[in-house]
C-alpha cells in the first residue's frame, strides 16, 4: 500500500513538471512571436531585400512606412497584391509612404518572383515596375518580432499582414487578413490618407470617411467669443443632433 502511495506522489510530480515546462515552453513561444501594438515602437531588423541590404524601418528614414506580409512567393493572391501596389506605388509616394514586402522565402526567391511580377500585363495596365523592396525572413525573424506567423495557420508562413508606421516610427495602425484573401490597397492608402489628415488637423474622420471629406470634431468647433469676432465661422460646420459636429470638406 505504501509503495501504491509513494508512486503516486512521484507520478503527481511528474505531471506537475509536465504541465509547468509546457506552459513555460508556451509562453516563451508567445513572447517570440508577440504582435506589436498600435501606439508602440515599431521593432527593427536587418536583413537582405531585393533593394539590397537594409534595416526596417530606420533605413526609410523619416518617411511613413507600410510593412506587408505575404505568405509565399509566386502564390496567386501574393503575386496580385504586388502587381496592385506596384501600380499605385506613385500614390504611396505622394503620401510620403514607403512600403516593404516581406515573407519566408530568401532574396533569390524574391529576385525571381520580382522579375516573374514585371513581366505581367496585369488588368491590361501593362507591365509594372517593382519599386520596393521584398525583404528576406527565411529565418522568420522579422515575422515574430512582428507576430505575423499565426500558428493555428502556419508555423512557416506568414499571414496577410498590414503595419502601418509614422514618421516617428510609432506603429499607428495593424490589420491581419487570412491567406486566402487578398487585401484592399484603397483602403490601405484610406487609412493612412486619414491618420494623415487626423495629425495634421487634431480632429477625427468618420465612418467611410475619403480624402477631402467631412471630418468629426472632437468638442464643440468654436467659443462665443469666435463667433462675435467672426460670424460666418459657423458657416464652416454643422451638427447632427446635439452630439455629432462636423467640419465642412473640400468636396
Amino acid at each position: 500500500m505504501s509503495f501504491n502511495l509513494e508512486k503516486m506522489k512521484k507520478m503527481k510530480k511528474l505531471f506537475v513538471t509536465i504541465v509547468a515546462v509546457t506552459f513555460l515552453i508556451g509562453n516563451v513561444a508567445a513572447e517570440g512571436n508577440k504582435i506589436p501594438l498600435i501606439g508602440s515602437k515599431a521593432p527593427s531588423f536587418t536583413t537582405q531585400s531585393t533593394n539590397g541590404k537594409l534595416t526596417f524601418p530606420d533605413s526609410f528614414g523619416k518617411s511613413w512606412k507600410i510593412l506587408f506580409s505575404h505568405p509565399q512567393d509566386f502564390t496567386p493572391v501574393c503575386t496580385s497584391e504586388l502587381l496592385e501596389l506596384a501600380y499605385v506605388h506613385d500614390e504611396f509616394e505622394k503620401l510620403g509612404v514607403k512600403l516593404a514586402v516581406i515573407s519566408t522565402d530568401d532574396v533569390k526567391i524574391h529576385h525571381l518572383w520580382k522579375a516573374h511580377i514585371e513581366d505581367l500585363n496585369y488588368k491590361n495596365r501593362g507591365k509594372q515596375k517593382v519599386h520596393f523592396p521584398i525583404l528576406d525572413d527565411s529565418k522568420a525573424e522579422a515575422s515574430k518580432l512582428y507576430g505575423m506567423l499565426h500558428e493555428p495557420v502556419s508555423t512557416n508562413r506568414d499571414i496577410r499582414g498590414v503595419f502601418i508606421i509614422d514618421s516617428n516610427n510609432i506603429i499607428r495602425s495593424s490589420n491581419f487578413y487570412p491567406m486566402e484573401i487578398g487585401r484592399n490597397i484603397d483602403e490601405i492608402i484610406r487609412t493612412v490618407a486619414a491618420l494623415q489628415t487626423a495629425d495634421e488637423t487634431k480632429v477625427f474622420t468618420p465612418a467611410n470617411w475619403n480624402e477631402g471629406g467631412d471630418l468629426l470634431m472632437p468638442h464643440f468647433p468654436y467659443t462665443s467669443e469666435q463667433l462675435v469676432n467672426d460670424p460666418e465661422i459657423k458657416d464652416k460646420y454643422y451638427s447632427v443632433g446635439d452630439r455629432l459636429w462636423f467640419q465642412k470638406g473640400r468636396k
